[in-house]
């Protein structure tokens, strides 16, 4: 031990630079696992992009089942799909937001 100590009798050897590396890494992973862990819940979690497709009862969605199901034709989802796209700002015929 006494020879790790004293390297050429002059002092630590280079290997001393190894223990910040050590403690540099240590912060460093500490610090992740805390950010997708514990600080995550301060935000909330992470939101993915939003799905553009209508669900649960909105009236898109209700005329696009109908339409799925055959209850309306083509035509008729055409002319309310129009009217909706008035009332709610959709931009374009296809449905593209």
């Amino acid at each position: 031990m006494e020879t790790l100590a004293n390297w050429d009798g002059g002092g630590p050897g280079p290997w001393v630079l190894l223990f910040p590396l050590v403690w540099a890494a240590v912060v460093i992973g500490v610090v992740t696992v805390l950010r997708r862990t514990v600080w995550r819940g301060r935000r909330g979690p992470r939101r993915a992009v939003e799905d553009p497709r209508p669900t649960g009862d909105a009236p898109l969605a209700v005329l696009g089942r109908r339409f799925a199901s055959g209850e309306i034709d083509e035509d008729e989802y055409w002319r309310r799909l129009s009217v909706l796209d008035e009332q709610f700002g959709r931009a374009g015929k296809g449905g593209a937001v």
